[in-house]
C-alpha cells in the first residue's frame, strides 16, 4: 500500500512539473557579458609611510541567523543543498535582494505574468495556478532542470529548459533573495528569486 501511495505521489509531482514547465517556457533569462573597459594607468604619488600602529584584531564577518522554517530558509536551503553536491560555495540570504524580489513580485501581483524585471541581478521566475504553491516546490521545479543540462555542450538537451538550474549553480553567485505573492483574481502564485552576482552569461559554463 505504501509503495502504491509513493508511486502516485511521484506521478502527481511529475505531471505538476510538466504543467509548470509548459507554462513557464519563457521564464529563462540569459544576458551577454558586458565588454571590459581597461582602466587607464594613473601613477600613485609617493606618500610618507605611516607610523606603526597596533595590529588590528581580525573578526570574521557574521551572517544573521535565519530561523528554521522561515521563508528565507525555505528558498535558501534547497539552493545550497544543490550547490553542495557540486562542490560550490553556499549562497547567503541578502535583504537587499529580497526587497528587490518583493518589489518585482508586487508589480506582478495583478497579472501573474512571467515577465523578467531585467535588472542588474540574475533572476528565476515561477508561476502556478491556484494559491498553494510553496517556495520549496518552485525551487525544486528549477532543480529538476539539471536533468536537461548537458555540461559538455553547455546547452539544454532536446526541448527541455535548464536556465533556471544553471543560474542556481553559477559559480560566481554569492547572494540570494526571493519573494512569493498570491496574485489578484485567482491568477495564481508568482515567485521570483534574484541572484548576485548574476549568472547565465551567454557562452559561459556555470561551473
Amino acid at each position: 500500500m505504501a509503495t502504491t501511495s509513493s508511486t502516485t505521489q511521484v506521478i502527481v509531482f511529475t505531471i505538476s512539473l510538466l504543467l509548470v514547465a509548459f507554462q513557464a517556457v519563457h521564464a529563462d533569462y540569459y544576458r551577454p557579458r558586458p565588454p571590459v573597459t581597461p582602466t587607464p594607468y594613473v601613477p600613485t604619488p609617493r606618500v610618507p609611510l605611516p607610523s606603526p600602529s597596533p595590529k588590528p584584531v581580525y573578526r570574521p564577518p557574521t551572517t544573521p541567523s535565519l530561523p528554521a522554517g522561515s521563508i528565507a530558509r525555505l528558498f535558501l536551503d534547497p539552493h545550497n543543498v544543490l550547490r553542495s553536491r557540486l562542490g560550490l560555495s553556499p549562497l547567503v540570504w541578502d535583504g537587499k535582494l529580497a526587497s528587490y524580489a518583493q518589489w518585482w513580485a508586487n508589480q506582478r501581483r495583478y497579472d501573474c505574468s512571467l515577465t523578467h524585471s531585467t535588472g542588474a541581478y540574475g533572476e528565476n521566475l515561477f508561476w502556478g495556478s491556484g494559491s498553494s504553491w510553496a517556495p520549496g516546490f518552485a525551487v525544486q521545479s528549477w532543480v529538476v532542470e539539471g536533468r536537461s543540462y548537458n555540461y559538455n555542450s553547455n546547452s539544454c538537451d532536446g526541448s527541455g529548459m535548464c536556465g533556471h538550474y544553471t543560474q542556481m549553480v553559477w559559480r560566481d553567485t554569492k547572494r540570494l533573495g526571493c519573494a512569493r505573492v498570491v496574485c489578484e483574481n485567482g491568477a495564481g502564485v508568482f515567485i521570483t528569486c534574484n541572484y548576485d552576482p548574476p549568472g547565465n552569461y551567454v557562452g559561459e559554463r556555470p561551473y
